[in-house]
This record gives structure tokens, C-alpha cells and sequence, in this order.
């Protein structure tokens, strides 16, 4: 099994070779031949199944409809020219700042 730091480097290596693929090859490069819009209703959609799995209290399907958000989440960062590292330092650099200070220093900068 591949060791939890190399899954989203693995992730988006493959995300980035699906981009080249044929769309009937794969169903990620069917999305990415479908465009943005198909990508963003499927983050939208895998959003609210994630909410509904947490409404329903059960542990399993949360985790299955994270890793689907995230999995779609991942497709569109990709499509857009952007990797998971991008968001990993962004998420770095708001460790250790409160909810406010990051939240104001956003206010700052958009």
C-alpha cells in the first residue's frame, strides 16, 4: 500500500497524464474533455453527498464521500494548471495563525 505522503503526488501525477489521454480512455479525461463546467457540477455534487453522508451520522460513507470531493477537488485543481502542493502551502502558511488572523489577513490581500 503507498504511503499517505505519496498518494497525492501519485494523484496528480496521474490527473496530469489523463490530460493527454483520449476521452473515451478514462473517465477523468472524459471529464477533463467535457470542461470545466461538468468538472465544477461534479465537485458541487460530490459537496452535498458529503454533507447528506455527515447528516446521516455514518462514518464509512463520510469517509467515502471525502474521498470523492477530494478526488474530484484534485480534477479541477489539475485542470486548472494548479497541484495539490499549491493548496498544501497555502495550508502551510496559515498553521499556527487563529481563525481570525487568517481570516483578516485575507480580507487584506482580496
Amino acid at each position: 500500500m503507498m504511503e499517505n505522503e505519496q498518494i497525492l503526488a501519485r494523484l496528480a501525477d496521474v490527473l496530469e497524464q489523463r490530460k493527454m489521454a483520449a476521452p473515451d480512455s478514462s473517465y477523468v479525461a472524459k471529464l477533463y474533455d467535457k470542461g470545466l463546467d461538468s468538472i465544477l457540477k461534479k465537485v458541487g455534487e460530490e459537496a452535498t453527498e458529503v454533507v447528506m453522508a455527515a447528516k446521516d451520522g455514518d462514518n464509512d460513507k463520510i469517509i467515502y464521500e471525502v474521498a470523492d470531493l477530494w478526488f474530484h477537488t484534485l480534477v479541477l485543481l489539475a485542470q486548472q494548471g494548479l497541484s495539490p502542493d499549491d493548496v498544501l502551502a497555502e495550508l502551510g502558511r496559515r498553521f499556527g495563525l487563529s481563525g481570525i488572523e487568517e481570516k483578516a489577513a485575507r480580507s487584506d490581500n482580496h
